[in-house]
């Protein structure tokens, strides 16, 4: 038996295991079955699985789900082109995801692998602020490969994606009380003015003795 404490017991019987358990208010736990003589320990059980929940949902929540995209490109690519893919690579690696960069080559474009290493050099160096080359540009067939790796884990881009969200949220109910405090006080200003005086018109500068019939 094992003591609350981790101390050793020895060898007891179950009957003097129980009952000292019992003087204890803990339980008594089998915690290695098929040991000769088996395991017993006396703990709080209840507690026991309270802390090992725990233990595990914090594990499940610092565990890093990596996601791998892909994106193609073609050695002879245009600048629109280009620029359109180089900001879905940055989005993925802002969303904390690895990138495989794949340069396709065809027909005699094979010949100039040139092209593709400095495709690569180029995206790599255009987005160095959110990722850095995880695997360096190698041939594979008829294409080139490159990985590249976020600065921040999926855990840290989701708390910044979460913060922003948060901080936008709480931008637009700062405009929408002011815009709420700023016609109250129309209201408020329109009410206290005094009413708008009739006009006067030519009957009013008559005499009111005199008979008109």
């Amino acid at each position: 038996m094992v003591g609350p404490a981790g101390e050793q017991a020895g060898i007891v019987k179950i009957e003097d295991a129980l009952r000292l358990a019992r003087d204890a208010e803990l339980d008594l736990v089998e915690v290695a079955p098929m040991a000769r003589p088996p395991v017993v320990k006396m703990m709080d059980y209840g507690k026991f699985k309270y802390e090992n929940a725990q233990k595990a949902r914090e594990n499940r929540r610092n565990q890093t789900n990596t996601v791998i995209k892909e994106m193609k490109l073609r050695p002879k690519i245009d600048n629109h082109d280009y620029e359109t893919k180089k900001g879905h690579v940055v989005r993925f690696l802002k969303a904390g995801d690895k990138v495989k960069i794949t340069i396709m080559f065809r027909g005699r474009e094979q010949s100039r692998p040139e092209l593709g290493f400095n495709l690569l050099k180029r995206l790599a160096d255009d987005v160095d602020e959110f990722g850095f080359v995880e695997s360096s540009p190698k041939q594979d067939g008829r294409n080139m490969l490159m990985v590249l790796g976020p600065h921040k884990k999926k855990t840290e881009a989701k708390a910044d994606v979460q913060a922003e969200r948060d901080r936008r949220a709480a931008a637009r109910e700062a405009d929408a009380e002011a815009e709420r405090t700023e016609l109250a006080d129309r209201r408020a200003k329109a009410a206290a003015e005094p009413a708008t005086k009739k006009k006067r018109g030519p009957a009013d500068n008559l005499d009111p003795d005199i008979d008109l019939g």
